[in-house]
């Protein structure tokens, strides 16, 4: 339908993409899946969505030329949602492998605490199923979303943004991590929306909606056209 925002999940075999792309469908809108960074430029939204290791993710990503258009897109002030690893991405460097990731939010990726360690409230490693989220922000990615609601997990690194106030979201797990984070265009969630019911499938109307509100911005004319 007329003025439906373009939404871009990127392709780069690492995440669940039918089961993104099946949500945005609830959602409202028909998403293009691509790995062309020619595609992903013009998007008016976009997604990184990601399951496995960090390091497995970065290479595929290098592998097909889209490191730098994701930072580019990252600066466009357009709206980015991250997913689980994606998130962990957005990220300076992972402790998985010691690696480097995009870069385009201050901050690493740390491990887990595990029962094995000698860190008191380690957990069973990985964190799998439903835990809650505690909100903390205003952000439009949260509209309608209650607090403390339940959402599904599954990861054994999280997010450590530099930046404590990108912390929109947190959960309990042995530690207690970055569970959304919002700063500027850039939104994420370590959780699966797709996988989290009603409350999941908000996160993503609340992205098609901000896709919608900057698509029709970029598309008025300017003063004086």
């Amino acid at each position: 339908m007329a003025g439906t925002p373009n939404i871009v999940v990127i392709d780069y075999e690492s995440g669940n993409l039918r089961s993104v792309a099946k949500a945005l469908e609830a959602a409202g809108v028909s998403p293009v899946v691509t790995s062309d960074p020619a595609v992903i430029a013009k998007a008016d939204a976009l997604i990184l969505p990601g399951v496995g290791s960090g390091p497995a993710a970065m290479a595929a990503l290098e592998k097909r030329a889209l490191v730098q258009p994701i930072r580019d897109y990252a600066k466009s002030g357009k709206p980015f949602l991250g997913i689980c690893l994606g998130l962990q991405l957005f990220l300076e460097r992972t402790e998985e492998g010691d690696a480097a990731c995009l870069g385009i939010v201050e901050g690493r990726v740390k491990r887990l605490p595990d029962g094995s360690n000698e860190m008191p409230g380690g957990m069973k490693i990985p964190h799998m199923g439903w835990n809650s989220v505690h909100l903390a922000s205003q952000h439009p990615i949260l509209y309608g979303v209650d607090q403390d609601s339940y959402f599904y997990f599954v990861h054994s690194y999280y997010a450590q943004p530099s930046d404590a106030s990108a912390v929109a979201g947190s959960t309990d797990y042995g530690v207690t991590f970055c569970s959304i984070l919002a700063k500027e265009n850039l939104v994420a969630t370590q959780f699966h929306p797709e996988k989290s019911g009603a409350m999941g499938l908000r996160i993503y109307q609340n992205f098609v909606a901000m896709a919608g509100k900057r698509s029709a911005a970029g598309a008025r004319p300017s003063a004086g056209a």
